[in-house]
């Protein structure tokens, strides 16, 4: 307990899954937890539930991202972490592909990472006291092996994995004491599956047996390495990867 003590904290795509578990995880921790998202009914429940500030945000859209910069500067005077874990699936294969859909994906997962890294890095360079924090950007075991029936969704998590390394070296290049990791979760208990668990009842085995544990990963454990990536133990780390996968890319598929 206490590891984020007095560190102020944007979760985006706090309202559920591995943001609001972080969001509870992050608070328990000491952190003042600003929830962002669009789902205003359950970011609003799990921001009164810590006693924290839930603020509407489309991650891809600019002026929203100033809006909250000013809402938490002008709140709680500081920005020390910023947890980019806002994303969206496409499900459509580059043949299935359609305009719409891509450009949403991209905008949501790579667009919005960039902005709230670029947003996060001005206000963490106001900080009272010295600049510094901690960026930690939601990437994905897709960034290694791709989802053939998910085309944007692999392209976004590969490319948050090398923004993460250029905003790491850029900050660390420039004296910031900012850091900037990303976290690869596998197959994940979210409700971001819902859909295709609906559609196909029988892909839980399937999401089930990708790790060799056995079983999909929790969004508390997510969580955890978020909790560590955020607090002043990882004060060395920097423009690394971190896969929370349960072992899943650590053994060929096939053996």
């Amino acid at each position: 307990m206490g590891r984020l003590a007095d560190k102020v904290a944007i979760i985006t795509g706090g309202a559920s899954g591995i943001g609001a578990a972080t969001a509870r995880r992050f608070a328990a921790e000491g952190a003042r937890v600003i929830v962002a998202d669009l789902q205003s009914d359950l970011g609003g429940q799990v921001a009164r539930e810590i006693d924290g500030l839930f603020v509407a945000l489309d991650v891809a859209d600019e002026a929203g991202w100033r809006g909250v910069m000013a809402t938490v500067e002008a709140q709680f005077g500081r920005l020390d972490v910023l947890f980019n874990n806002a994303g969206i699936v496409g499900g459509q294969s580059i043949e299935e592909v359609d305009g719409s859909t891509w450009n949403r994906v991209i905008g949501v997962n790579l667009t919005g990472a960039m902005l709230g890294c670029r947003h996060g890095i001005a206000s963490m360079r106001r900080n009272p006291g010295g600049l510094g924090g901690s960026l930690i950007n939601t990437a994905s075991t897709a960034a290694y092996a791709a989802l053939p029936g998910d085309v944007a969704y692999s392209a976004t998590k590969s490319a948050v994995r090398m923004l993460t390394k250029s905003v790491a070296v850029h900050c660390a290049r420039a004296g910031y004491d900012i850091r900037c990791n990303s976290l690869h979760p596998g197959a994940t208990d979210t409700p971001i599956l819902a859909p295709a668990l609906e559609a196909r009842p029988e892909l839980l085995t399937a999401f089930h047996g990708m790790s060799p544990l056995g079983r999909m990963g929790r969004p508390d454990e997510i969580a955890a390495m978020a909790v560590f990536l955020a607090s002043d133990e990882a004060s060395y780390v920097t423009g690394a990867e971190f896969l929370v996968d349960g072992g899943m890319m650590a053994g060929h598929p096939g053996v």
